[in-house]
């Protein structure tokens, strides 16, 4: 039977109901794309993440990977399940035709991630080198455009390779160097850690894309450029030749996603590794942004889908599972026992994980929907501001939050979810790595303050809420939302607040007093909880303002409206305590001795 169990009906809701994607299938580059086809795609990934990807979750994680003269061997059933997603050509779908791929909208592909991540993230990673060959067909030279081609043809693995040891999250601070041959090539040498699939044998080749500082270029991530760094070096003719000089030298034993290769990568250690300056220009951290965006987006997608399916397996159990009489007849001995699902504090449980499950979806099929209407209406920088808004709310706030619940999904089982009979443990541990990697959540919250809000000048995030309001006052006269519209309203409200007083202590720091910029980061990540519960509580508030009106159609739309109810009371507490919290903020922790700690 399989652990993973996909909110289809959600998905589509959200799709078709509240972000009408269907509005822009069958124009532009996804002319060949209408509903219906959609539809059979979502049915169709639904089968493989159910069935083939779910058939070796259990496997990635307790068959141990060790790696062996330089080469690790992937389980089998972990290769079967790749191959079931590669058989149906998925691993071209979001491509450009000119690539050899299927056009297909960011909304209709992050669907897709999530239900395919949820059910086995190491299985999903193994299928992806697209994402790569992409950003080197769209930032190389012609003659890398068709390497790319070939990359997608041959189905070769990526890697994207930025952090050092001695680095950690400070790419900027990378020592890796490239040396100039004078014939077109580098090499590069230096070490390299925790590369996601650095070495593998599903695909006969991996392509790296590797961050290093030419000789002589200056400091700090602005010295840093892109090179391409092939496991096998590729012939004019497409074959493979020698074995290049990168190899992973040490295999990270982890946590979680165990079945994942996380490796130390060495270059030009005993060989010369050889690599290719990206487009021809030195332009490395604008390059593989493009790379780390795209995987932000994804671990926040990962995030969200694995809670979703935890929670429904909270949930299966949860009615199946009889124990103890309704607490109304308690006193009463001879009173028949009832499935857990009747008791009071199990309902809590469950609907605290339904609601987020649902808002978390909510925020990444949003933000996936404004990455529609970046490739709809190019040229507009409104929605790559509006995007860039977002991402760290989707990676930094789904990450946190889908850990944390995650943990109630296995309360609702007691002790039987602390063992290996069900999947909810092994969802805790492959679910803790999404609020480290890719930028850990006090980097995201700090990129959101400081990248995406000051140095806008606020501008997208007042875009934002000037829409928020919009939709607040645009209830009809006789509104069962009013209420909600109301608490919205003020969430909001106490959200510019706190922004406020962290903007305060900004300028006071612009104006001489360094010291109030630390007031500023001891509530960077709170903001970014205070933002993005802002914008789910109002995701959610439409979802509940289409629900209402069908009510009587299917319980589901019951369900979405006590959903957004349960989100609004549940943060609106927290915000107004974190506002009241930015205003108190006197910085006392930052004079606090290292020996108090």
């Amino acid at each position: 039977m399989s652990h993973y169990k996909s909110n289809l009906r959600d998905i589509e809701f959200n799709l078709y109901e509240v972000l009408e994607i269907q509005d822009h299938l069958g124009t532009g580059e996804w002319a060949d794309l209408d509903r219906e086809t959609v539809d059979d795609i979502l049915s169709e990934i639904e089968r493989i993440a159910t069935e083939d990807f779910a058939a070796s979750y259990a496997d990635q994680d307790r068959i141990p990977l060790e790696l062996v003269d330089g080469q690790v061997t992937i389980p089998d059933s972990v290769k079967k399940s790749v191959k079931a997603f590669k058989d149906g050509g998925w691993n071209r779908l979001g491509l450009t035709e000119e690539m050899g791929g299927i056009p297909a909208p960011p909304t209709v592909l992050w669907a897709l991630s999530e239900m395919l991540f949820a059910a086995n993230t190491t299985a999903q990673f193994y299928s992806g080198g697209g994402l790569f060959a992409r950003v080197l067909f769209e930032e190389g030279t012609e003659e890398q455009k068709e390497f790319a081609k070939l990359w997608i043809e041959r189905d070769w693995g990526g890697t994207m390779i930025l952090t050092e040891p001695d680095a950690g999250s400070d790419v900027g601070a990378g020592t890796t160097k490239a040396v100039d041959q004078g014939d077109g090539t580098w090499h590069i040498e230096g070490v390299k850690r925790f590369i996601t699939g650095g070495e593998q044998d599903i695909n006969e080749n991996i392509i790296h894309l590797v961050l290093a500082r030419p000789e002589g270029a200056g400091p700090g991530t602005k010295g840093l450029s892109l090179f391409v760094v092939p496991k096998y070096l590729v012939g004019d003719d497409g074959s493979l030749g020698p074995r290049n000089g990168v190899y992973a030298t040490s295999l990270e034993k982890k946590m979680g996603i165990k079945g994942s290769t996380t490796c130390e990568m060495t270059f030009g250690a005993d060989d010369p590794a050889v690599g290719y300056l990206v487009g021809n220009k030195h332009d490395g951290i604008r390059q593989m942004f493009r790379v780390i965006e795209s995987a932000r987006m994804m671990i926040g997608t990962k995030a969200m889908g694995t809670l979703s399916t935890g929670y429904l397996n909270a949930l299966e159990y949860a009615k199946e599972r009889v124990q103890g009489a309704d607490l109304t007849e308690a006193a009463d001995k001879r009173a028949p026992k009832v499935p857990i699902i009747s008791h009071p504090n199990v309902r809590r449980m469950l609907m605290k994980q339904k609601a987020y499950a649902e808002g978390l979806r909510a925020l990444v099929f949003y933000t996936a929907w404004v990455q529609d209407q970046i490739q709809l209406h190019p040229g507009d920088d409104h929605w790559e501001r509006r995007n860039d808004l977002l991402l760290p709310m989707v990676k930094g706030y789904s990450s946190e939050k889908a850990y944390e619940l995650l943990a109630t999904s296995m309360q609702v089982f007691g002790g039987s979810g602390y063992t290996q009979d069900y999947p909810i443990e092994q969802y805790i541990r492959d679910a803790k790595i999404d609020t480290i990697y890719e930028g850990t959540t006090g980097i995201q919250a700090l990129d959101l303050f400081f990248r995406k809000i000051a140095r806008d000048q606020g501008s997208a995030l007042a875009s934002l809420a000037a829409e928020i309001v919009e939709f607040i006052k645009g209830g009809p006269d006789d509104d069962p939302l009013a209420t909600e519209r109301e608490k919205l309203g003020t969430i909001l409200d106490d959200a510019q607040t706190q922004l406020g007083s962290i903007v305060e202590h900004l300028m006071a720091s612009l104006a001489g007093d360094k010291e109030e910029l630390y007031k500023v980061a001891l509530h960077t990540d709170a903001l970014l909880e205070s933002l993005s519960e802002v914008v789910i509580a109002w995701q959610m508030l439409r979802h509940a303002e289409i629900a209402i009106e069908k009510l009587d159609e299917d319980p589901f739309y019951r369900g979405k409206v006590e959903s957004a109810r349960w989100i609004l009371n549940d943060v609106a507490p927290k915000v107004a305590a974190r506002r009241d919290a930015a205003a108190a903020e006197d910085g006392s922790l930052m004079d606090l001795p290292v020996e108090a700690f």
